[in-house]
């Protein structure tokens, strides 16, 4: 299921940095560039940190949810895919 997940949201990713439409919170980070982008990984990271330490389970899942869409979000601004990370972590086993 996640991985249908992952491939559904990086379809959505793509299409909104193409298509549009332009006024999406998705389209708008590929406008205002990498560095923003990369500025939303940053904090959504911390997001994630604070909630593993003082939230409950399911708000731990929801920022981490964030982080994960903003990574996805990040890696197309790059031209990569969540599949460059699946490799990466494949290669680890070796």
């Amino acid at each position: 299921m996640a991985e249908n997940i992952i491939n559904r949201l990086e379809t959505t990713i793509q299409v909104r940095k193409r298509d549009g439409p332009f006024d999406s919170y998705t389209a708008r980070l590929f406008e205002e560039g990498v560095a923003r982008i990369a500025q939303k990984v940053g904090e959504e990271g911390v997001e994630v940190a604070i909630a593993s330490l003082v939230e409950d389970d399911l708000h731990l899942v929801s920022e981490t949810a964030d982080l994960v869409y903003h990574v996805l979000v990040l890696l197309a601004a790059r031209d990569l895919s969540w599949q460059h990370v699946e490799r990466q972590l494949a290669s680890r086993f070796r």
